[in-house]
Parts: structure tokens; C-alpha cells; sequence
């Protein structure tokens, strides 16, 4: 694949100068593309780059969902330090995967020393493992990365709504019952829950939110327990016709500009 052009491989952040990196796409569905993110962290290395802020922006709100011993399964893990930073807190049973093998081996090399910390290539999609596996399910950042190319929030192509149920019926399966998936996103309640609220998940579903100037939003979803009857609602929306087109809404305003600058803290 022909790299980005020059133009495109220097991007201006809010309140600094030009950057220069070279690994953006010229492209936002290449953000969906495997090799992107491969090309990706063999430049970046296993640096910490965070999504949405690092665990101090959330940790009250994701420790009040925590128990000690928990099994937990971390999503699309890419080189965040959120799984050594829940090791250091004590949550040592912790596993992550991504579809990135150069991730994986990044990661795998960076905290060797963490002997409660397993690494391992894997598809969202199709997960590996016995059905009632873990106890906490997490993912931040992952679910957004699948939707980045969308262009109306408020119709989903059927495509994507495709890609995203596969995932979360993954994700379902392999929760133990009384376990928790946990969705860290930039994602509105009114654009994100119609999604999460299918009664297939066999969960209930609640939200909070962090941030100052920009809120993100924290769902949990238990498995085992019943969605009320507003979400069902906001559930059914989901299957309905789409409504008129909506203007474009981007996270960005186009793709000369850097959809993870826009995200990462």
C-alpha cells in the first residue's frame, strides 16, 4: 500500500506547531485495516499512547466495578499502559489481546516482568476462549476505532452494526454470568446505547462520565441482569429504517486532519 503523501504526514495539534508523523493515514477506514496498525507500532515502539486519558482520569469509576481476584479481559489493548497500570493496583489476573502481532510482541517485551500479565494475538471477532471465561471484559477505544469511517451517527451503515454485534456477542460469551463489560468511548449515550442494548447480550446497561472540558463515557454492562425498559426502547431503534440523512458529523473535520490527536490525552 503507497505510503501517505508528504501533505499528509504533517499535522497541525490544537495550540502547537506542525507534527511530523508519518504514520497517520491518509485515510480514515485505514484505521479498520490491520496493517495500518501493524506500520504503526513498529514505529511507536511500546510507548504508552492513551485513548481518553490514562487510568487516573477513571479510576474511581472503573475500581467501584472491580473486585479483587476478577478475570479480566482487556480488548484491543494496542500499546496503552492500562493493563500493566490495573496489574500495579493489584488486579494481577489480567489478559490482554489485540489483532496487532507487532503489537503483541511489544507488549509482551515491555512488561515481561509482570509474570500475571498475558499477551496474545487475537480478532474481537472471534475470541478463543471457553464461553463464561472472565469476570470483567474492558475495552477503551476499540469499538471507536471500528467506527471511525462512519459518517452519520445517528444511521449506522449495516455494515458496521454487523461488526460491532459480532463483537459484543463475543464478548457476551465469554462473561461469566454476574460479570461486567465495561465500554470506555467518546461515544454519546444517544449514539452508543442503541447498540449495547440488544436483550440478545443478555445484560443490563449504565453509564457515567469523566472529564472537564470533555466528557467521555464509561458504560457497564451486567451480565445476567435485565435491560430497563427505556434502553429495550433505544434497542429496537437500532433495527428500524433509517431516518433523512443527517449533515456529516466527524470527530474531525476531514482526513487531512489526525482522528488520534483529536482522542488521545
Amino acid at each position: 500500500m503507497a505510503p501517505p503523501s508528504d501533505s499528509s504526514r504533517r499535522r497541525r495539534a490544537p495550540g502547537s506547531g506542525s507534527l511530523d508523523l508519518p504514520w497517520l493515514p491518509d485515510s480514515n477506514l485505514r484505521y479498520r485495516d490491520r496493517r495500518f496498525w501493524d506500520s504503526r507500532y513498529r514505529q511507536a515502539g511500546a510507548t504508552a499512547a492513551e485513548w481518553f486519558g490514562g487510568l487516573s482520569c477513571f479510576r474511581q469509576q472503573l475500581e467501584a466495578e472491580l473486585r479483587p481476584g476478577d478475570r479480566i479481559l482487556v480488548l484491543g489493548c494496542g500499546n496503552s499502559a492500562l493493563s500493566s497500570d490495573l496489574f500495579q493496583l493489584g488486579y494481577t489476573d489480567v489478559t490482554s489481546v489485540d489483532y496487532s502481532l507487532v503489537c503483541i510482541a511489544g507488549m509482551q517485551a515491555r512488561y515481561a516482568q509482570c509474570q500475571g500479565l498475558q499477551w496474545v494475538v487475537m480478532d474481537a471477532r472471534d475470541l478463543a476462549f471457553a464461553d463464561g471465561t472472565f469476570d470483567v471484559v474492558l475495552e477503551k477505544g476499540t469499538l471507536d476505532s471500528m467506527m471511525v469511517a462512519e459518517m452519520d451517527p445517528w444511521n449506522v451503515s449495516p455494515e458496521t452494526t454487523a461488526l460491532l454485534d459480532q463483537v459484543l456477542k463475543e464478548v457476551s460469551r465469554v462473561l461469566r454470568p454476574g460479570g461486567r463489560f465495561i465500554s470506555i468511548t467518546f461515544a454519546q449515550p444517544h449514539f452508543r446505547k442503541c447498540h449495547y442494548a440488544q436483550p440478545a447480550y443478555g445484560w443490563s446497561l449504565r453509564h457515567s462520565t469523566y472529564g472537564t472540558d470533555f466528557h467521555y463515557f464509561l458504560y457497564v454492562m451486567c451480565k445476567g441482569q435485565e435491560l430497563s425498559p427505556a434502553d429495550l426502547a433505544l434497542g429496537r431503534r437500532l433495527h428500524e429504517p433509517p431516518g433523512p440523512a443527517c449533515p456529516p458529523s466527524f470527530l474531525q473535520a476531514s482526513d487531512s486532519e489526525d482522528y488520534l490527536s483529536a482522542i488521545e490525552l
